[in-house]
């Protein structure tokens, strides 16, 4: 049974307390017995369209109080095999990006050298190059599993190299990712060019739209990550918007005709056996959800990486 888990509900109600991920304590030191941090990052001044991404970390953790520790879907109490946190937010400077990247690196250093899994809840899709920058100084260069309608690999925008459309770009130019691994599923929506997917294919990432994995269908995507990511670290970044609006409204800049959350679920409980060294889930902006809708979505999600570094720990101990 692990150290650290979520409170008991027939103990105490779930609507008691302050919001944490899950219920699970609210502790901002770091021991041996923590198997994964969930941790928020506030920031969205990398956004270029709708802003209030800032919000997000709040809203996934106020849903959360909802999950339990048994996933009846892959037959495994949880923390009966992980023991983890919530670490609580990342100091953050609003407006300012590469100062909130010194913040994420300082802040994150710890987890990741300690060998503790760190999740982070954003924020918009800038924060993820700090992450990798940490992530890559511990493991070197990982392969990145991206859920997400956009690339991200714009080399600028407004002329700007930081923000939430040029961070995979970026992650590639620093070396902090081996694209050998590296693979994108679900981009969709109007370009401005073809480029904007040749340049993700030219920089030598495996790049699916959604048109693309629904034809192909969800088991054979699963077939196609696990051969492409392989058995070195992996790091996951799910942006919400790989969903279709209709799942999940509040985000900062929704593509329609997305993914179902049945095959979102299904593509995150098929990564079994993957060595994950990190995982975020950004983009959730509560001002334009509906009925805490897509602040559900992302809880779950998030539920379902915790879910995988206990069945990844079980594997272990089982000896396979």
């Amino acid at each position: 049974m692990g150290k650290y888990q979520p409170r008991d509900s027939f103990q105490s109600p779930r609507f008691c307390g302050p919001r944490t991920f899950m219920r699970l304590p609210f502790i901002e030191t770091l021991d041996k017995d923590m198997d994964f941090v969930i941790t928020g990052v506030p920031f969205d001044s990398g956004q270029s369209f709708r802003t209030g991404a800032r919000f997000g970390p709040e809203a996934i953790r106020d849903f959360s109080i909802l999950l339990r520790p048994y996933n009846p879907e892959q037959a495994i109490n949880v923390f009966d095999y992980v023991s983890g946190v919530d670490y609580g937010d990342i100091q953050v400077v609003p407006g300012y990006i590469q100062d909130t990247y010194e913040k994420m690196e300082e802040g994150l250093t710890p987890v990741v050298q300690q060998g503790i899994i760190p999740i982070v809840l954003g924020g918009d899709h800038s924060i993820t190059l700090a992450e990798l920058r940490v992530i890559a100084n511990r493991h070197g260069p990982v392969a990145l599993l991206q859920f997400d309608a956009h690339s991200d690999t714009w080399d600028s925008y407004f002329g700007k190299k930081y923000n939430h459309g040029t961070v995979f770009r970026r992650a590639i130019e620093e070396g902090l990712l081996d694209v050998s691994r590296s693979i994108q599923i679900g981009m969709r929506g109007g370009l401005y060019g073809i480029e904007d997917l040749d340049d993700a294919r030219n920089l030598g990432l495996d790049v699916y739209t959604t048109n693309q994995y629904k034809k192909a269908g969800v088991e054979r995507m699963l077939e196609i990550i696990h051969e492409r990511v392989g058995n070195g670290p992996v790091f996951l970044s799910f942006d919400i918007d790989f969903l279709d609006p209709v799942y999940a409204p509040g985000t900062g800049t929704p593509e329609v005709s997305g993914a179902s959350m049945d095959d979102a679920l299904a593509f995150v409980r098929g990564l079994t056996g993957i060595n994950f060294v990190g995982f975020d889930l950004v983009e959730v902006l509560p001002a334009y959800d509906h009925g805490q809708i897509t602040a559900a979505a992302a809880a779950n999600i998030v539920y379902e990486f915790i879910t995988l570094i206990a069945l990844k720990k079980r594997e272990m101990q089982n000896g396979n």
